[in-house]
């Protein structure tokens, strides 16, 4: 493998942009973040991060990546982005990655839900958090109740609230101003559930976050 074939190449200043604000809400999550690139096609990368809810994030932009998969330090790749070349990932960082991705295909449309349903979910689950939570954060019991379900296409999606806390944590559905305030949400604004066979996701405008069925993120491929 040459040095050439460790580089991203983001040439878009937008994509660029949209690339470094996931990785730092990713570093935001967790100081020592990593972020596994995948290829998707010739001009399409994604980006993953582990959110820390047993969840994970991805965004995908425009870019060029002669590798197929590679985990690279979230600073490292923030620092790349920042200096608008192309960008030399380094040495890879795989064994950091601990758990498998999603299928890339076999996705069912479930249902779609208004963007504030989620956020006002978010919002009661911070408020029973306090309640109830201590010096470790939220207890497991609120973070594994399902909130949310969704039905439809032959399927049935529990969402818990770990998945709802990951999706706002990422701030990947629009709002105006500093905090994701339900009324600053447009009553039109949608995410998208889909299903796959082990695995469901919700898609945001920003980015989707996407747990395995039954939870937990399996360490192998299925």
């Amino acid at each position: 493998m040459t040095g050439d074939q460790r580089v991203l190449h983001v040439a878009d200043p937008a994509e660029r942009e949209n690339l470094a604000t996931f990785a730092n809400r990713a570093v935001r999550l967790d100081p020592a973040a990593v972020i596994r690139l995948r290829r998707r096609g010739p001009q399409l990368v994604s980006a993953w991060a582990a959110t820390g809810f047993e969840t994970l994030a991805v965004r995908t932009v425009s870019a060029d990546l002669a590798l197929d998969d590679v985990t690279v330090s979230a600073d490292l790749l923030l620092n790349g982005l920042g200096s608008g070349l192309p960008i030399d990932l380094g040495y890879s960082l795989d064994s950091a990655w601990r758990g498998a991705l999603p299928p890339g295909d076999g996705w069912a449309h479930v249902d779609d839900v208004p963007a504030r349903t989620l956020v006002e979910l978010a919002e009661r689950g911070v408020e029973l958090a306090r309640e109830h939570g201590s010096g470790h954060g939220p207890p497991a019991s609120l973070l594994d109740q399902p909130v949310l379900t969704v039905t439809g296409a032959g399927a049935e999606v529990a969402v818990p609230m770990r998945v709802v806390f990951a999706l706002t944590a990422m701030d990947f559905i629009p709002h105006s101003g500093e905090k994701a305030d339900p009324r600053r949400i447009p009553e039109d604004e949608i995410v998208r559930v889909r299903s796959a066979r082990t695995w469901f996701r919700i898609d945001a405008r920003y980015g989707s976050v996407a747990r395995r069925h039954g939870g937990g993120i399996p360490l192998i491929a299925n």
